[in-house]
């Protein structure tokens, strides 16, 4: 019987090898749900590492059992094995394959990173226009120490977009020990969530009061660091409606872990509904309705609203007020 050749088996194993990391690489069930445009750039580029990586895990355990059973110890056999040293052929295959790995995974991580918006060049935190602003901002500074952002976001995924397409909403976001404040300056709104709505483009200013924090929401694949004294941008659109997490992805204090919110994505419909509600619920006239003290009130001044219901006259309260 002919012996099939060794090249044979090299090749077919090699198909094989391929077929069974791209069909796991693209069926894994490690990432969470897609909910923003953002999310298949980033899963693409994980997709294509993870295929890498069982590819080299399937190579280098199955040389290694291979090995292991063809060149085991045979019994009685005690003699030494054979030197092998000094196969440039083979130092220069495995140098190369790694290499020629890295420099492809560069160039797409670049590009992906491009194309969220991230890449501006000169308005990189340590370039000279940014040198100036931050000195003096290092951890160890007391909150009174922390210069105030003195220019508009331009650094951070979406900031050089920022001048080609304005945002449809913009949210200033304050990162603090240990809680995330969203500020709507169009709305007039303040809160401690994040409110979109589904299709916008959606474009957060952050910052931070103390030390460094980081919002991320997994479902998104987006994360921005929020730096004391130097503004950075974040700017996605959300494609699903729901509630996601909002995680501060920085170790930033003894409570970081307690550090969550979350981003609720509406319907454009339900998003102007929550936005009228909320501005209607911080009016100051209303703020100071509810707020008022009725110790400062006379009896016959705090039931007066209340007369229809009680189903007496004001007279008649009045003589009951002075009979007490």
């Amino acid at each position: 019987m002919q012996q099939i050749p060794v090249s044979l088996w090299t090749l077919v194993a090699g198909m094989a090898v391929t077929a069974f990391s791209v069909w796991v690489g693209h069926n894994h069930a490690l990432l969470p749900e897609q909910a923003s445009q953002q999310a298949p750039l980033v899963d693409g580029f994980f997709n294509i590492m993870f295929t890498i990586a069982i590819a080299l895990f399937l190579v280098v355990e199955s040389t290694i059992l291979i090995f292991l059973v063809k060149f085991r110890r045979r019994r009685g056999d005690e003699t030494d094995g054979l030197p092998i040293e000094g196969n440039v052929p083979l130092e220069i295959f495995w140098t190369a394959i790694p290499s020629v790995i890295v420099i492809g995974l560069g160039i797409y991580s670049v590009d992906v990173f491009n194309q969220m918006g991230g890449l501006e060049p000169g308005s990189h935190a340590h370039s000279p226009a940014h040198v100036a602003h931050s000195s003096g901002t290092a951890l160890a500074a007391t909150l009174n120490d922390i210069p105030e952002p003195t220019s508009a976001p331009s650094i951070g995924l979406g900031a050089s977009r920022g001048e080609s397409k304005p945002a449809d909403l913009v949210v200033n976001v304050t990162g603090m020990q240990f809680a995330w404040i969203f500020e709507y300056p169009n709305g007039g709104v303040t809160t401690g969530e994040l409110h979109i709505p589904v299709g916008a483009d959606v474009q957060l200013n952050l910052s931070a009061q103390d030390v460094i924090h980081a919002f991320w929401v997994p479902q998104f694949r987006v994360k921005q660091d929020a730096l004391p004294g130097i503004p950075t941008q974040l700017r996605f659109t959300a494609t699903k409606t729901g509630t996601y997490p909002v995680v501060c992805a920085e170790l930033c204090g003894g409570y970081h872990g307690s550090m969550r919110s979350q981003v609720i994505v509406h319907t454009p419909e339900a998003y102007d509904s929550w936005l009228k509600e909320t501005q209607l619920a911080q009016k100051p006239d209303l703020q100071k309705a509810i707020a008022v003290n009725p110790a400062d009130l006379s009896p016959s001044e705090f039931l007066a609203p209340h007369i229809q219901h009680l189903g007496v006259s004001a007279a008649t309260l009045e003589s009951i007020v002075k009979g007490q």
